[in-house]
C-alpha cells in the first residue's frame, strides 16, 4: 500500500474523518458546534459534555480528513459525562474550509490552530488525545507546549519520524494491495470511482473484528478527502525528527495501539513508549487500528483511569 495513504485514510482515521464511514452512531450525532479564525484559517470545534473534569480534546487522524469518523464509537460520550471532551476539523477539512488564498498546511500551522483552540476553550490546561496522524500532531503539540498539558495520550500513531512508521498492508493483506495497485492510475486521474474502491479496500484492512469491520464499511464515502491538505502536510512533516523532543517530556503519558493495527505496526507505539520517560503502553488485544471502535469500554475504563491519575 502507498505510504501516502497511510494518512490518507488513517487518516484516519488517525484518520477517517470525511471520507471514512460513518456509522449510525455518527449520523444520530447532533450537528452542532461553533468556529473561530485563526491565522487565516477558520476552525470549526464541537463540544461534547460540560463536566467538571479539564477538558480533553481529541485529535483526528489524517491529514486531510474531518474529525467525523471518530463518532463512530460510542467511547467518547461516557467520557463526556465528566468533562468536556472537544472535536475540530483541522484547517482545509470538513467545516474548517477557509476561502482564504495561498493558505498553508504546514505542521507549524496544525500547531498553532491546536494551541488557539485551547486559548479559544479558556483553559490553560488541557488533556491531549490524538489518534494516527494526530498522534504525531499531539506529540509536535506537546513538545511546543508543555505548560499546557495535564495528560497526554497518544492512539495508533504514525512515528515521531514520518518514514519510520512501519506499515504492514502488503504483508497481511496482500490480495488486498493487489486490488488497490489495479486502481492506482484510474485514481491518479481524479476517477473518484477508483478513489472510493482504494479507499473502501484501505478501511477493510483496519480491523480486527469483521462485525466491526462491516459496520464501519457500510456507510463509507469517499467524497470528503482533501488531497491538497494531506500531500502539503505530509511533505511538510517529513523534515522533522520528534525523537529527541519526546525525551524531554515530564508529563503523564499514554501510549496505546491495537495488537493487530495494520496500519501502522504495534512495534512503533512500542518504541514511542520506550523513548517517553515514565510513559505508559497498553495494547488492546483485540482491536486493529480504532481500539476506541472495536473496544470502546475497555478504552473508556484506561482512559478515565489515566486521566484521574495526577502524575507519573
Amino acid at each position: 500500500m502507498k505510504a501516502e495513504l497511510y494518512l490518507k485514510a488513517a487518516i484516519f482515521a488517525v484518520a477517517l474523518g470525511s471520507v471514512l464511514a460513518v456509522p449510525e452512531a455518527a449520523a444520530k450525532h447532533p450537528e452542532s458546534g461553533t468556529s473561530f479564525e485563526t491565522h487565516g484559517a477558520t476552525i470549526y470545534y464541537e463540544v461534547l459534555g460540560s463536566g467538571s473534569g479539564l477538558p480533553l480534546i481529541v485529535v483526528n487522524g489524517g491529514p486531510g480528513f474531518d474529525h467525523s469518523y471518530l463518532h463512530a464509537s460510542s467511547a467518547w460520550e461516557t467520557l463526556a459525562q465528566h468533562r468536556r471532551v472537544i472535536f475540530y476539523d483541522q484547517r482545509g477539512t470538513g467545516r474548517s474550509i477557509s476561502s482564504t488564498k495561498g493558505q498553508t498546511f504546514t505542521l507549524a500551522d496544525q500547531i498553532s490552530d491546536l494551541e488557539d483552540l485551547r486559548a479559544q476553550l479558556g483553559a490553560d490546561k488541557i488533556d491531549l488525545l490524538g489518534h494516527s496522524w494526530g498522534g504525531y500532531l499531539v506529540m509536535a503539540y506537546a513538545a511546543r507546549h508543555p505548560e499546557h498539558i495535564a495528560h497526554l495520550t497518544i492512539v495508533d500513531s504514525a512515528a515521531p519520524h514520518f518514514d519510520d512508521t512501519i506499515f504492514l498492508f502488503k504483508d497481511v493483506f496482500p490480495e488486498g494491495t493487489e486490488r488497490q495497485e489495479n486502481v492506482s492510475f484510474a485514481e491518479d486521474m481524479g476517477d473518484r470511482t477508483a478513489v472510493d474502491a482504494d479507499l473502501r479496500e484501505y478501511i477493510r484492512m483496519l480491523f480486527y473484528s469483521t462485525q466491526k469491520r462491516d459496520e464501519f464499511v457500510a456507510d463509507f464515502s469517499a467524497d470528503a478527502y482533501h488531497k491538497d491538505v494531506n500531500e502539503a502536510v505530509v511533505n511538510d512533516i517529513k523534515r522533522f525528527d520528534l525523537n529527541p523532543e519526546l525525551k524531554k517530556f515530564r508529563f503523564p503519558t499514554l501510549v496505546i495501539t491495537g495488537r493487530y493495527d495494520i496500519n501502522v505496526a504495534p512495534r512503533v507505539a512500542y518504541k514511542i513508549h520506550q523513548t517517553i520517560p515514565g510513559s505508559r503502553f497498553q495494547v488492546f488485544e483485540h482491536s486493529g487500528h480504532l481500539p476506541f471502535f472495536e473496544e470502546p469500554d475497555a478504552f473508556v475504563k484506561l482512559i478515565e483511569e489515566f486521566l484521574a491519575a495526577t502524575g507519573k
